[in-house]
């Protein structure tokens, strides 16, 4: 388990100290423990969501905890689900599932669904007992969802959608996605783009898996002719493109990429004294400065968290934030291979694997932090035009 934060938090009101103490504490529970570490030494290709993990932490009210109680959350706010993010990727848990269905298709729905939308879905999502996704990326429509191609028609008092969705995630084990369908055409590609809620058990609707050099596999989508209401629109017709680009800001404070890359880095230093390699000031030195360098993307990204519980998100340094941490997941595991050599790449098939081959797995799952939430050419576009003006 890494090492306790408590020393380089921001200030924390008592209560909220107190409440980092408890999901702590319930991260070190014996029963969540063998589950993190039955995990951790899963050979290549082996998915892992951890959902009984989910349903104890949504008994508690903490999955959700910023939601309201009526919603299944504990009526808290974002630096206590800042805490329960943080210490669940440093607890070694699977952060995927929390992503999709709380912090994307949760937050969706509580800011812009109706009323009958949030309580149809939120309590499930905030116990745990159901699972949301999100199909915005289509095969000719990543970074540039203005182009995308899956469309939904008008069929009676609701819509006919139809499509093919890629590289989206735990849709085979999903209840639910948000999915994004041009609603219309126009001079403007970013107008004309609806959300909608898509039951994925629906017939009509296809997933097959897509090979990942990750253990989480991706998923295509195939949408044939699915109809839906007028109850599954998110939001307004035709106004998606300002919903995503709205909300997908909330998600981007870095610090659930900070927790995975102190997490990996804490392993480096770990396997550093483990191996003697510490004392050697050749590797020591390196690894001091990406310690300083996370602890300040660890200040950055607590910063953008009192942002949004103050209701001032700032776009341009939550890019910064991500922009910041993701990009020294690659120095990190540079490290790792001046530490352990071309042990570091064993896979956890080999019993010899350092780490049970976390650190092979690193190497899989690094990249695709760069990618994720925004990529960050993305990023540094957002930087430079919002931020400095220069293009």
């Amino acid at each position: 388990m890494s090492a306790p934060l408590l020393d380089h938090d921001p200030v924390l009101t008592p209560a909220q100290a107190e409440f980092r103490s408890q999901v702590r504490a319930f991260f070190a529970e014996d029963r969540v423990r063998e589950l993190a570490e039955e995990i951790a030494g899963y050979p290549v290709g082996t998915e892992a969501a951890l959902l009984p993990v989910y349903r104890w932490l949504g008994e508690r009210g903490w999955l959700a905890p910023n939601w309201p109680v009526e919603y299944g959350g504990a009526g808290l706010g974002s630096v206590e689900a800042a805490i329960v993010t943080e210490e669940m990727t440093l607890a070694g848990i699977p952060d995927d599932v929390h992503v999709l269905s709380i912090d994307i298709v949760g937050m969706f729905l509580l800011l812009e669904g109706t009323e009958q939308q949030k309580r149809a879905h939120l309590p499930a999502l905030a116990a745990g007992e159901r699972i949301a996704t999100v199909l915005f990326t289509e095969p000719g429509a990543g970074s540039d969802l203005a182009s995308l191609q899956t469309r939904a028609v008008r069929d009676g008092d609701g819509w006919r959608l139809s499509g093919s969705k890629v590289f989206n995630m735990k849709s085979q084990h999903g209840d639910v996605a948000l999915c994004a369908a041009r609603t219309s055409d126009g001079p403007v590609a970013m107008h004309g783009i609806t959300l909608f809620l898509l039951p994925l058990r629906s017939p009509g609707v296809h997933v097959e898996p897509v090979p990942s050099s990750a253990n989480d596999r991706f998923n295509l989508v195939v949408i044939d002719g699915v109809r839906l209401t007028e109850a599954d629109v998110v939001g307004r017709v035709d106004d998606g493109w300002v919903l995503m680009n709205d909300l997908l800001q909330l998600e981007r404070t870095g610090i659930d990429f900070h927790a995975k890359a102190r997490r990996l880095l804490d392993l480096v230093l770990r396997r550093a004294a483990e191996t003697g390699r510490l004392a050697d000031p050749a590797c020591a030195i390196p690894l001091a400065e990406l310690d300083a360098k996370l602890r300040a993307g660890h200040a950055l990204a607590w910063q953008m968290v009192r942002n949004l519980g103050e209701h001032e998100p700032d776009p341009v340094a939550s890019a910064m934030s991500k922009w910041y941490v993701t990009e020294l997941f690659q120095p990190i595991l540079t490290a790792a291979a001046d530490v352990d050599g071309l042990d570091a790449v064993l896979t956890a098939w080999d019993g010899e694997a350092p780490a049970l081959g976390q650190l092979e797995a690193g190497y899989r799952f690094g990249p695709s932090h760069r990618l994720a939430s925004g990529t960050s050419e993305v990023m540094l576009m957002l930087i430079a035009t919002n931020g400095l003006g220069l293009l």
